[in-house]
């Protein structure tokens, strides 16, 4: 299930796509080529690298403030640890139509809410502005309460020792987040960050139910043209080659 479909998408790749008159012939590098006259994936790969770039700090920045904010001891912490890692625990197609409902134009309660401004609707996720920023949204949305329980677990391994001598000594909070805190939770950031690079680029579920890749491309990311590319213009040699890209792609990331 795991080493036998890349052996294989990589042996397909260097064949063209078959058709009803012809079938399918080795080709070579004719495909990989290809790939650098591909304007669409072009875009694709410029798609996928900002919402990697707009997804992974913010959501691992908001992973941080909510670990410390639920390990702070303050009263209802079960409250916000439960609210915080709720989305993690739904669904994606499940979050993908709750937020269809909500940036639905008009009638969602984004509109609702830009409307008490006096605000005219915005079509979110039908503007080539827009739909790209609304889906990174609800990828920070869905997987920040996901990385808080690694940094809550970090957190609580901290030895109490370090932070009291810091305190003696004068230091401030941000100080001691700075100098202490951050600098021994890198191996966990390490790791979200990986974790969270991985996820960016096999991006599927909510795109299939909020995009579709559009308009006009503007939100397609590249696990998303590849299942295009296989089942909806029926080229499955070059999906194989796209495939090749992206396994390479996370084989250097990880």
């Amino acid at each position: 299930f795991t080493h036998y479909p890349a052996v294989r998408a990589l042996i397909n790749s260097f064949w063209n796509n078959a058709s009803s008159r012809r079938p399918s012939k080795f080709v070579g590098i004719e495909n990989y080529q290809t790939l650098f006259e591909d304007d669409r994936l072009a875009q694709v790969m410029f798609n996928s690298t900002i919402y990697a770039l707009g997804t992974i700090p913010v959501a691992i920045g908001m992973a941080i403030g909510m670990a410390l904010l639920v390990n702070a001891r303050l009263p209802g912490t079960w409250l916000m640890r439960l609210s915080f890692f709720m989305p993690t625990m739904l669904p994606m197609i499940a979050v993908a139509n709750i937020w269809l409902f909500f940036y639905a134009p008009g009638i969602g309660l984004a509109s609702q809410i830009l409307s008490l401004f006096g605000l005219p609707p915005i079509n979110f996720l039908g503007s080539t502005e827009t739909s790209l920023l609304s889906m990174m949204f609800v990828a920070v949305w869905k997987e920040a309460g996901l990385f808080m329980i690694f940094y809550l677990a970090a957190l609580q391994t901290l030895s109490p020792e370090l932070f009291a001598a810091a305190r003696l000594e004068g230091a401030g909070p941000w100080r001691i987040f700075r100098r202490i805190t951050f600098p021994l939770l890198m191996p966990t950031t390490l790791f979200v960050l990986i974790n969270a690079l991985l996820n960016a680029f096999k991006l599927v579920d909510h795109l299939f139910i909020l995009t579709k890749g559009g308009p006009n491309n503007a939100s397609n990311l590249l696990l998303y043209y590849i299942y295009e590319t296989a089942f909806s213009f029926l080229d499955s040699y070059y999906a194989a080659t796209l495939t090749v890209v992206m396994l390479l792609a996370l084989a250097v990331i990880a």
